[in-house]
Parts: structure tokens; C-alpha cells; sequence
């Protein structure tokens, strides 16, 4: 069954297990409860997580190429994004839940991840980081729900080479 705690999914957490040794340096700017990271963040501060920023905030504070694993689970949808943000008493707008905002998201993980380095994303599609961005798919799981449930898209990306300057 579908789980607000995507990476307690069964064959989510086997997965994850595979690429995330204990010597990674790894970050989760989406954490919610989950520890399986070196530094956490959610921008709930109910969370026990090292911070409570915004994700762009958050991953802006780590140098180029200076992460070995991102863990990579968002809110998927706008009408997610509008719950949490209005649950916090923040403005839900274009900017909260248009494709602009994940794109900058995007840019910022592909930017602090080394090459070599994974990103795991969750989310209902495989688009996972991008190739413009320096990453290959190397690994989807598909996690089927059953009966009117969304599959949850797990998608393991590889930092293969450092991007040109924009």
C-alpha cells in the first residue's frame, strides 16, 4: 500500500540498502521521519531533522560536487505541495507548484552531487534527474499499489559527468 513514509516500502528499503553504504555522505531535503541520511531537512519542523528549510535553501548550502547520495522524495503532486505548505501556514502559489520550481530543485541536486554520486527519486514518473544535468538512469522500480493507488516510481540516477557553466 501506498505509505507517506515512501522509503519503509519494502522493496523501497531493499533498494535503497543496495546504494547507500554507511561511508556515503548523503542529505535529504525531504525527510519527513526518515534518518537513512547524514544531514536531514523537512520544512516541517514537527520532523526531528537537522533543519527545517525550504529544499532549495537547504541543498544551497552545500558546496559543488561535495554529496555522494541525495535522497530524493517530494511532495509528488500540487494538491501534496498545497497541504503541506498550507498545514505550515505558507503561500501556496505558480511558484510552489509549477514545473519551474522542480526544475530549480533539480538544478540545485545535480549541482552538489560529485560525479559518481546517485540521486534515488520517488515520484509517479521516471524522469528522475536528467540527462542536461550530467545523470543516467541506472535503475527503476516500479511499485504497484494496487486497486486506484498511484505506483510509486522509484529512480536511481548516476552523476556520470559535471555539467558546462550556464
Amino acid at each position: 500500500m501506498p505509505n507517506k513514509n515512501t522509503f519503509s516500502i519494502k522493496p523501497i528499503a531493499e533498494l535503497i540498502r543496495r546504494y547507500n553504504p554507511s561511508n556515503l555522505f548523503s542529505v535529504d531535503p525531504f525527510a519527513n521521519q526518515n534518518t537513512l541520511a547524514t544531514i536531514t531537512n523537512d520544512l516541517d519542523p514537527q520532523y526531528n531533522t537537522d533543519y527545517n528549510l525550504e529544499a532549495t535553501e537547504f541543498l544551497g548550502m552545500f558546496d559543488d560536487g561535495s554529496i555522494d547520495l541525495v535522497f530524493f522524495d517530494p511532495p509528488f503532486s500540487p494538491r501534496q505541495v498545497s497541504e503541506c505548505y498550507k498545514k505550515l501556514d505558507k503561500t501556496v502559489d505558480m511558484q510552489t507548484t509549477q514545473m519551474s520550481f522542480w526544475r530549480k530543485l533539480k538544478d540545485e541536486v545535480g549541482r552538489v552531487v560529485k560525479v559518481g554520486g546517485i540521486v534515488i527519486s520517488c515520484a509517479w514518473c521516471s524522469s528522475g534527474v536528467g540527462k542536461v544535468r550530467g545523470f543516467e538512469i541506472v535503475e527503476i522500480l516500479l511499485v504497484a499499489h494496487g486497486g486506484s493507488h498511484n505506483d510509486t516510481i522509484v529512480t536511481v540516477d548516476k552523476k556520470v559527468r559535471q555539467t558546462l557553466e550556464k
